[in-house]
């Protein structure tokens, strides 16, 4: 260690009593106000960051709903391109994807509840990771964002098996939209399909029940058609009430009966996208189905449509998150040790005044004695 030398106080330089005696003993000064175009006592206002009413908002960011960058699509179970689908999503439990959910907002996404059976209820357990392709290769359009506030329906599973199997998932920051995250629209309660639609459904699950996705884990997708209630509970060989396996009023039915393509494992929560009135709109999440050995029998999905007025509700009645605030207050900061011989504040002071002193001088207007 060493020594700290002594600190001279500072005091006027040579020059500057001499200058004193050359200042005029009558200058005209202009108003300083006038100069500076601040009224006297006015406050001067603030540079950069300036709160005002909305400063407990976010920052509108809202790109239309539906719209992915790419509009090609890759035909049935193969991998998809980057953007194809920006509004899917993979929610991580510890790290590890459990689900799909799907971006419906600035802070909200869907997903389906029974993803957090027997799972903790803890946010801060999981995470939801948009703009990847690639599961777990992270590229400049990925972002992934911790949890805030998980919400499952009061009704999941109270009155039959998968009944009311939606979550809704707000995150503890806002969406930042880009080309390779998009929200995706959600249907009114009165959306109705042809039967001609293109619908495709998405997800990282497994390509069957023995056969898991392997690296680099690229978004899968399949298109498949809707189909109607009765058929499904048909080919299910089941009534409505009398097995577990009945497709209900908040469900739908979907899939690819020529070419087999259904959801399976993994897949649960992701979306059924469907084309209509040019957006692509979320029709279905992904609930149960019989096991990928059965491609024949369609998959079902909790019909978005049905929970329109819950969704709202949630979205209205769920505080959003305190933004990240902004300190306006400088933290002292310890003064850095200076090198010998490097200028010290009081000098550089002393030589601005010196300066100001001869300007003003040389600029006074003459004064003659009246």
């Amino acid at each position: 260690m060493g020594t700290r030398a002594a600190r001279m106080p500072c005091g006027p330089g040579p020059l500057f009593w001499p200058l004193l005696l050359l200042l005029p003993i009558k200058p005209s000064i202009p108003n300083a106000s006038k100069v500076s175009g601040i009224a006297p006592g006015r406050p001067l206002p603030q540079q950069g960051w300036e709160p005002s009413a909305s400063r407990n908002q976010y920052p509108v960011n809202r790109p239309v709903c539906g719209k992915p960058k790419m509009v090609g699509k890759v035909f049935g179970g193969q991998d998809t391109l980057a953007g194809q689908w920006p509004w899917q999503a993979s929610l991580l439990y510890r790290g590890v994807h459990l689900c799909g959910a799907v971006l419906i907002d600035t802070h909200w996404l869907a997903s389906t509840a029974h993803c957090f059976r027997n799972k903790s209820q803890a946010p801060e357990d999981y995470e939801v990771l948009l703009g990847n392709n690639q599961l777990y290769q992270e590229t400049k359009h990925t972002q992934k964002i911790s949890v805030n506030h998980i919400v499952s329906h009061p009704d999941f599973e109270k009155f039959h098996s998968f009944g009311s199997d939606i979550a809704m998932l707000q995150l503890r920051l806002p969406i930042n939209f880009t080309s390779y995250v998009v929200p995706a629209c959600l249907p009114s309660k009165d959306t109705q399909l042809s039967n001609h639609t293109s619908c495709w459904i998405t997800g990282w699950g497994m390509l069957s029940e023995d056969t898991k996705l392997l690296p680099p884990f690229s978004l899968q997708e399949g298109e498949v058609g809707i189909i109607d209630n009765e058929f499904c509970n048909a080919l299910y060989g089941q009534t409505p009430g009398q097995s577990r396996n009945s497709v209900y009023e908040e469900m739908l039915c979907a899939g690819g009966l020529s070419t087999g393509k259904s959801i399976c494992k993994g897949d649960s929560g992701g979306p059924l996208i469907c084309y209509h009135n040019s957006t692509w709109v979320l029709v279905g999440l992904a609930s149960w189905g019989l096991d990928c050995r059965h491609p024949v029998y369609p998959s079902v999905f909790t019909r978005v449509a049905y929970f329109t007025d819950w969704i709202s509700q949630v979205k209205r009645l769920t505080p959003l998150p305190e933004p990240v605030s902004v300190s306006l207050h400088t933290e002292l900061q310890p003064t850095p040790l200076k090198a010998a011989g490097s200028p010290q504040p009081c000098n550089i002071l002393m030589a601005a005044q010196i300066w100001f002193l001869m300007l003003f001088i040389l600029e006074a207007p003459k004064w003659t004695p009246e």
